[in-house]
């Protein structure tokens, strides 16, 4: 039951997903455009994370929505606690720099790809882990369309459509999945040397975690990992996946 919950949430990511799609075919083939929503699919996560988590330290609760901890992080960074609440976070990112103030200004025709790009050095520059992290994000690129107008707007729509994806981690790890089998089938470069369909991979994963199901600090080893998926994947198959 539990599973099929999950991949139902999925499905609404998917077609979020397919509709930012629809905003880059025509300009670029799926292997690229693949890497565009995914990209800025897992920067909203990460800076939805960032939120939530600063709501959380500052009031022991979770936000009602996105838009009011946007609220409450603009009003702490203003005040003198500001610095204190920066060593709390694995990274930060300035108030302008989070999705939601980014969506705010590509609704109002106010977007600005300079200021996205900062977040994404940002994120990337604060620790090893995410070095390159949106090195295949090319937001001047030409495939976008001819001239800064255009390449903006483009950018700017695909965030205003990225803004109904539930980017919880496990959903967003099966919408990763499911799109590298899609785009690579689309542009004729799947291939089981880098990508492992959905079917099989949740076998594999049975396999691995049968009589492993109520260990607590499990390891588990993926030799060829590319995106991930089959960790989070033994996650879902485990009674005990916080230690995992």
């Amino acid at each position: 039951m539990r599973e099929d919950i999950k991949m139902a949430e999925g499905k609404d990511l998917l077609q979020v997903l397919w509709s930012g799609a629809d905003v880059l075919r025509g300009k670029m083939d799926a292997n690229e455009y693949k890497t565009y929503l995914l990209g800025l699919v897992f920067y909203k996560y990460l800076s939805d994370s960032y939120l939530s988590k600063v709501y959380d330290l500052l009031n022991d609760a979770k936000p009602d929505s996105l838009e009011e901890a946007q609220t409450a992080y603009e009003e702490i960074m203003e005040s003198e606690d500001a610095e204190e609440l920066k060593e709390s976070l694995h990274y930060t990112l300035d108030p302008d720099m989070t999705y939601v103030s980014i969506l705010k200004d590509a609704k109002n025709n106010a977007f600005n790809r300079e200021k996205l790009q900062a977040a994404f050095n940002r994120i990337e520059e604060s620790d090893e882990l995410f070095h390159g992290l949106f090195a295949d994000v090319d937001l001047y690129s030409n495939r976008l369309g001819t001239g800064d107008q255009k390449q903006s707007a483009t950018i700017a729509e695909v965030i205003k459509v990225l803004d109904d994806a539930d980017t919880e981690g496990d959903v967003l790890g099966n919408a990763y999945e499911y799109l590298i089998g899609q785009f690579a089938s689309e542009t004729g470069k799947k291939a089981g040397e880098f990508y492992t369909p959905h079917g099989p991979a949740q076998i594999l994963c049975r396999i691995a975690m049968t009589g492993q199901e109520n260990k607590k600090g499990l390891q588990v080893y993926d030799p060829c990992m590319g995106s991930g998926s089959l960790m989070l994947s033994c996650r879902n198959y485990s009674t005990e996946p916080d230690f995992i």
